[in-house]
């Protein structure tokens, strides 16, 4: 009996002709999920990681290269068959060409941007959604993965002390994603179809949506793909004594005049913890203007959302009972790995509404009919989600809330604690009121009463920050430029830092400021 024959395309062939191959001569598959290479592997990784953490130290936190230096390194094109151990050899190069060329987050060091938090759980929690890797956007397609999301939005939101009306427990609901850009564009398209449903269709172009102009981009980059006009897009100046926090006042104006002009005020984006200084926005009071208008009211409290499970920051989100959507990162500040942002809505029946697939879907089935079932791929944008709600409930699960409170206050009294270094020294200055654990400082100007003292200030603020991460031990810091103020900003919050990294740090920004100000006072010795 002759062997049985497989239809296969030979890729070779220009003509795209298909061939006959007999069986015994059918393609090798790699053996991809091996069980053995999948332990040995998987231990090179964890001591790869444990090492990095180990040392992570002794690297810059940002490094010295220029672009395109790791296209260099790399050849241009993958390679066609592997190499012998090709594994080991790739996590060699992770060692020898990869890290070092990394901006490395988790470094004690690391001041610059809003913490990306990590954790043992955080990590292999991840590691076992990979590895598990299944696609829960329907309740069909991943039963568990769905609601273990809807137990652990619930779980977090109670943590974090949010309106009960927020959380499925209440009648509202909760999804995980990827960033905060994300969720608010998923409540601009709802409160956008809302509106247009009770004003017509006809009327988007007069749609206008309203932040501070401390607000995250990723704000008005989410009105203008939903289809707002650029010009409606309002961003209301804040000014430093009231902590460049949205006015009321002023918002209640902004929306008086728009509706005078015609025009239909739809969206409200409340910060809690601004980017630039950790401004917080007084959510009651906006609500109460929002209200008269029936705006959308979400709050992005990306960073500072986290300190929610801390009692005594509770009172940042007063007057949150009111809003429509909330959300925050819990891979900021909470321990948990790159990327998991949670939002919750108030009536998930309008997001629902704005972002369902109507025609049907091959992974809903008769196990699910009659039954009041959540299918996330409604609530957001992407058919293909991650299995974030395992690492986020190992996390809640293994360090729980008190874990997670001690993790909070610990980096808040070291940003107290840097403050009260900051201000010790007479030739710096704190420039905002700190909140969370970021603090907002910079060196004084020698001459503050002449001429040009606030662009002579913020000339030599920019030229200590450029030394400041030019130093290879130093700290990496960045800046905001708020109100013309030019300032330096540090948001502790890695999970290694301790004061005494902070101590050391300060040290260096003072004798770089001190080398700076001598240089200054040499100059105008020579001009007098």
């Amino acid at each position: 009996m002759a062997p049985p024959h497989h239809t296969v395309y030979d890729g070779a062939n220009q003509n795209g002709t298909v061939v006959e191959l007999a069986a015994q001569e059918k393609l090798q598959r790699p053996d991809v999920l091996n069980a053995d290479d999948f332990r040995r592997q998987g231990k090179q990784v964890i001591e790869l990681i444990t090492d990095y953490y180990g040392g992570i130290s002794d690297y810059p936190v940002h490094p010295n290269v220029t672009p395109g230096f790791l296209r260099k390194l790399l050849p241009t094109e993958a390679p066609a068959c592997p190499e012998p151990d090709a594994f080991t050899s790739a996590l060699q190069d992770v060692r020898d060409i990869i890290l070092p060329g990394l901006t490395h987050w988790q470094s004690p060091r690391h001041m610059a941007h809003f913490p990306a938090s990590s954790s043992t759980v955080g990590a292999l929690g991840e590691a076992l959604a990979a590895g598990i890797n299944v696609n829960p956007f329907t309740w069909a397609a991943s039963p568990a993965g769905t609601e273990l999301e809807m137990v652990v939005v619930d779980w977090l939101g109670k943590a974090l002390h949010l309106p009960n009306s927020l959380l499925f427990a209440g009648g509202g609901g909760g999804t995980l994603l990827a960033t905060t850009g994300e969720a608010i564009l998923c409540a601009v398209v709802a409160a956008r179809d809302q509106k247009l449903e009770q004003i017509g269709v006809g009327r988007i172009g007069d749609l206008v949506v309203y932040c501070s102009d401390q607000t995250h981009f990723a704000l008005v980059k989410s009105a203008r793909i939903a289809g707002i006009r650029r010009d409606h897009c309002r961003e209301i100046r804040t000014c430093h004594a009231n902590m460049f926090a949205l006015s009321p006042m002023d918002l209640h104006a902004a929306m008086k005049a728009d509706v005078e002009a015609g025009l239909v005020p739809l969206f409200l984006c409340a910060t809690v913890g601004t980017t630039k200084t950790a401004a917080v926005d007084p959510i009651g009071e906006l609500c109460a203007v929002a209200a008269a208008h029936d705006v959308w009211v979400h709050v992005d409290a990306a960073y500072a959302g986290s300190a929610l499970v801390c009692p005594e920051f509770r009172h940042v989100i007063d007057g949150a009972e009111a809003v429509d959507s909330f959300s925050m990162n819990a891979h900021k500040w909470l321990l948990v790995s790159n990327d998991c942002c949670a939002m919750w809505v108030k009536k998930p029946r309008t997001l629902i509404a704005a972002l369902a697939v109507e025609q049907e879907v091959i992974m809903k089935d008769s196990a699910s009919e009659g039954h009041d079932v959540v299918d996330y791929m409604d609530w957001n944008i992407n058919l293909t989600r991650r299995f974030r709600a395992l690492k986020l409930w190992l996390v809640l699960r293994c360090y729980g809330t008190d874990g997670l409170r001690d993790h909070i206050r610990s980096h808040v009294r070291i940003a107290e604690a840097f403050e009260n270094m900051v201000e010790a020294d007479a030739r710096f200055e704190v420039v905002t009121e700190r909140k969370f654990s970021l603090v907002c400082f910079r060196l004084r100007s020698p001459e503050p009463d002449q001429s040009g003292g606030e662009e002579t200030a913020n000339a030599l603020n920019r030229q200590l920050l450029e030394e400041v991460n030019a130093v290879t031990s130093g700290p990496y810091t960045s800046f905001a430029n708020v109100g013309g103020i030019y300032m330096l900003r540090w948001a502790i919050g890695s999970t290694l830092t301790e004061e005494g990294h902070v101590a050391d740090a300060w040290k260096v920004v003072q004798e770089r400021a001190s080398a700076i100000l001598c240089k200054m006072e040499s100059i105008n010795a020579s001009r007098a």
